[in-house]
């Protein structure tokens, strides 16, 4: 070991001998505050348009213009809609470091032509609207959600798409997301961040929220409160980005705050953005957030978080095919009863195969909610390939935290028995979604059949 230790204390005293003989590469000297000194003149076409022009023009330069909009370029012009004083900021940069300088304007009168861009107009519903317009992530429609590679992977193409991962329709459902919405305003480019009393977080940003917890679906889910009279920041150009102020974000939260629009429609907002993370993967990744108006009509392939496509029971999945959500790796169909034979020989089933994980289910919601002042129980024909546990939740949609759970023991494998749930002690209540777990705290792939749930 003496040995060993000697030739290593060596072999450093030689590698730092010999970085010694190198020069240190240099960066440069960084800008100074008079590098970034800035003129601008409001034109003689409309004074609510500014052109501003850096001093120094070898630079890098990046104007904020106080108004919640951005440019690039030695010079940059600025519109002002609406009246007011303004504080400029000017950046520039070069491979020594950055400097900054500030300049507040004044425009006298309201000008609200300029509002009538075209991105402001789908953003916020434009002059004509109301004055803002919500927006909500696209749930019930595929590849709402997901990832790719970032532009600096080697597999990047230049295709915006999340390649690598995508979200099947209710596939974060619990996780925090769905119940978010997203205000802009066009009078202050306001933006307010409605989160439901939750939001979804990267796993590497749990540290950052105080109570985040596991979430059921994966990643993180946390507690955080509205978020209001925050900004919103449109920069054109080549890659047309929106960034929000102060504490806001849109979406799965990665730590950035930054989105490069892919692509806006009257009736579809798609983002890509990037990871602040600290892991060795978070580099490569570039996520994907898909988002529609909150009134949005939609069909059952397709809509917004308050458009989720609803069911009245009871369900025996001979003329009517609710539309089910799976999570924890489960799948269903409906198919030609297996097993006609017992207490059900009914013509379809819904056959469900269940997830590796032991939480695996499926949901459903409900177009009323349950109301056990005369019905008191739920009843559910089940053919289980073990005699194990079912587990029954009922949930309040619009809060996940409110809901009641309780497990029925499987009297019988392989063949029909009927399940019954007493809720007898609860009365009229919010809960609005059924929720099934088939072999409860299983963790493997069996195969599961369900038929007639009735409320009686």
């Amino acid at each position: 070991m003496k040995f060993k230790a000697l030739l290593f204390t060596l072999s450093l005293g030689a590698m730092l001998f010999t970085g010694c003989k190198k020069d240190e590469p240099s960066l440069g000297d960084a800008p100074t505050t008079a590098d970034a000194q800035f003129t601008y003149e409001k034109t003689a076409a409309n004074p609510n348009i500014v052109v501003f022009t850096a001093t120094n023009k070898s630079l890098i330069a990046k104007w904020d213009f106080g108004n919640g909009t951005a440019a690039e370029g030695t010079e940059a012009t600025g519109e002002y809609p609406l009246k007011g004083t303004y504080t400029v900021k000017l950046t520039v940069f070069n491979s020594g470091g950055s400097a900054s300088s500030t300049q507040e304007i004044t425009i006298d009168e309201d000008d609200a032509s300029l509002l009538n861009n075209p991105l402001y107009t789908l953003l916020t519903g434009g002059t004509s609207g109301v004055g803002y317009k919500t927006w909500v992530i696209d749930s019930t429609r595929e590849a709402h959600f997901g990832v790719g590679p970032s532009p600096t992977h080697p597999d990047y193409d230049g295709t915006d798409f999340p390649v690598w991962y995508k979200t099947i329709p209710l596939d974060k459902t619990g996780s925090g997301l769905y119940n978010d919405n997203y205000v802009f305003h066009l009078d202050g480019f306001k933006f307010d961040m409605n989160t439901g009393g939750d939001v979804y977080l990267n796993d590497d940003q749990a540290g950052n929220f105080p109570g985040s917890f596991e979430s059921p679906v994966g990643d993180y889910t946390a507690p955080y409160e509205d978020r209001k009279g925050l900004t919103w920041t449109l920069t054109e150009g080549e890659d047309t980005t929106l960034t929000i102020s102060g504490d806001g974000f849109i979406g799965f939260y990665t730590g950035v705050r930054t989105y490069k629009i892919i692509s806006i429609t009257e009736n579809e907002l798609f983002l890509k953005y990037l990871d602040a993370g600290t892991n060795k993967d978070a580099p490569d990744l570039a996520w994907y957030i898909r988002l529609v108006p909150d009134d949005l009509e939609t069909d059952t392939t397709g809509g917004g978080g308050n458009n989720d496509p609803k069911f009245t029971l009871p369900f025996d999945f001979e003329s009517v095919e609710p539309i089910w959500e799976a999570f924890g790796g489960s799948t269903y169909q409906y198919i030609d009863n297996p097993d006609a034979s017992g207490i059900n020989t009914s013509s379809r089933v819904l056959e469900t195969v269940h997830g590796i994980e032991t939480w695996a289910g499926l949901f459903v919601n409900l177009e009323n909610a349950f109301d056990f002042t005369t019905k008191t129980s739920v009843k559910i024909k089940l053919w289980a390939p073990t005699a194990d546990t079912m587990r029954l939740k009922l949930e309040n949609s619009a809060n996940k935290n409110d809901f009641v759970e309780r497990d029925v023991a499987v009297s019988a494998a392989n063949q029909w028995v009927e399940l019954v749930w007493d809720f007898s002690d609860l009365g009229s209540t919010p809960y609005d979604r059924l929720v099934i777990f088939p072999g409860w705290n299983v963790a493997n792939t069996e195969t599961f059949y369900v038929d007639d749930i009735i409320h009686e």
